[in-house]
């Protein structure tokens, strides 16, 4: 049985946490290739890394894809998830553990970015509202804008400069 595991870094701040256990329960309905989706925290909220792996384990997974939900490759990326997830792969080897690459490297990023800056997302959550973040942008583009953009990073990928 397939799991998927979304590894974030936690908050004291629990509206923080309360919003990887939003997209995981947003995930649940869409990731049709896990039997089972679930989050963990690195620090600072429940469950740990560890106690979500044995929890999904526990529930029957066979295979863990473990998706660390990070901008950029930091020590946390690099060498504390990594470590989290060693102590559960040596203690329960029934189960294939693996590391997914963070969510920053996604190809599909640098669009999501600009999608955010010209106002063309879509949120999939009502908290918090750009209104409470901070003043709220018209979020009327234009479309010639937002396809000159994405020319403009379309031409960044191919490594011209």
């Amino acid at each position: 049985m397939k799991a998927l595991l979304i590894v974030a870094h936690g908050s004291r701040r629990s509206a923080s946490n309360d919003e990887v256990r939003r997209l995981t329960a947003r995930l649940r309905s869409r990731a049709v290739q896990f039997e089972i989706v679930d989050c963990a925290f690195l620090e600072l909220a429940e469950p740990s890394i560890p106690d979500g792996l044995r929890r999904l384990i526990d529930s029957g997974a066979t295979e863990v894809a473990v998706v660390p939900y990070f901008l950029s490759a930091g020590r946390h990326v690099t060498e504390d998830v990594p470590a989290e997830i060693a102590k559960v792969a040596a203690e329960r080897p029934e189960a294939a553990i693996r590391q997914m690459p963070y969510l920053g490297r996604a190809e599909g990023i640098a669009d999501l970015v600009l999608d955010q800056a010209l106002g063309t997302y879509r949120t999939g959550d009502s908290d918090p509202s750009p209104a409470r973040i901070g003043k709220p942008m018209d979020a009327r583009v234009n479309l010639a804008d937002k396809e000159a953009a994405h020319a403009i990073l379309d031409d960044d990928r191919d490594g011209s400069p």
